[in-house]
């Protein structure tokens, strides 16, 4: 049975988990894992990319295969031709995918009509990959994930959308904190009560960075213009008081940690001095990308 990885939750708690684990062996063992010899994985890039591409291109190289990388507009897909017909094409050649595009539909359409698996490497609605190189970083952090707390600051995105949905997954409590009418997508948020009701986590959306962030012990941002609002510049002084700063760190807990998926815009989302007191932990959350996913290809291109 071919399966993908489009959205967080088609994977269930325990392959996450699984998919985690196995990425800290791979993390101290990174040439260990062949089961992409002789295979060939399309990497489809819509949208520019820097550890997206490094680390899938890496990783595939790693594990033995061939990374195949595609520019968006250098596809027939920029002139118009259907994402299932491309779906069936690259069907023939590849032995998975990898998209990073702007329209979650068309990842879904090119795992419905194509009969290889596919991975999302983000969407305007989710960003899957990312979020288990955060679970992967906090479980090296913490030793654990269930029964902590993690407060989300910023701008209800793909990012929130897919936090929700694996912290609710994994036992993570979770607040997230947003201005008026940028709080995360209604399905995320009833995806992610399904899962709190089996974790039994708290779920919080508020438009309170202060009361978010007390008892955190992750405090997690994001840019504020996305790539492709860049012509949203109003949206900056939406989101004046959403800013990570010393004064907001203080109200979490003691040992709290500071997360951002990069690029950093600092002085927005989070000013330069807490992103530099943090930047082990950012940079190691980076370099995690390239585990996990190895990790996710191995579970499913095998």
């Amino acid at each position: 049975m071919v399966r993908s990885f489009v959205n967080f939750e088609d994977l269930n708690k325990d392959e996450v988990l699984e998919v985690i684990d196995y990425a800290f062996y791979l993390k101290k063992n990174p040439f260990s894992d062949k089961s992409l010899q002789n295979k060939s994985i399309g990497l489809i890039f819509m949208k520019p990319s820097t550890r997206t591409r490094l680390s899938f291109e890496v990783g595939v190289y790693q594990m033995g295969g061939q990374p195949i990388y595609i520019l968006g507009s250098s596809t027939q897909l920029s002139r118009g031709e259907d994402v299932k017909d491309t779906a069936r094409v690259m069907s023939r050649y590849l032995d998975g995918i990898v998209i990073r595009t702007y329209s979650h539909q068309e990842v879904e359409d090119l795992a419905k009509y194509g009969s290889i698996p596919v991975i999302n490497a983000l969407t305007d609605y989710q960003h899957p990959c990312q979020v288990l190189a955060d679970l992967m970083t906090i479980k090296e952090k913490f030793g654990k994930l269930e029964g902590l707390k993690l407060a989300y600051i910023g701008d209800g995105n793909n990012m929130a959308n897919t936090l929700l949905i694996a912290c609710a997954m994994v036992g993570i409590n979770i607040a997230i904190a947003t201005p008026p009418m940028y709080e995360p997508n209604s399905k995320a948020l009833q995806k992610a009560l399904e899962f709190a009701k089996e974790t039994n986590v708290s779920i919080e959306i508020t438009n309170n960075p202060q009361e978010a962030v007390k008892n955190a012990d992750v405090l997690y941002t994001d840019v504020w213009v996305s790539m492709g609002q860049e012509g949203e510049k109003d949206k900056k002084q939406v989101f004046k008081g959403f800013t990570i700063d010393k004064n907001l760190l203080k109200l979490a807990n003691k040992n709290a940690i500071v997360m951002h998926c990069l690029p950093a815009h600092k002085g927005e989302e989070i000013m330069e001095d807490v992103f530099e007191e943090f930047s082990d932990v950012i940079f190691e959350e980076a370099e995690n990308r390239l585990h996990a996913q190895k990790s996710l290809m191995s579970f499913l291109f095998k």
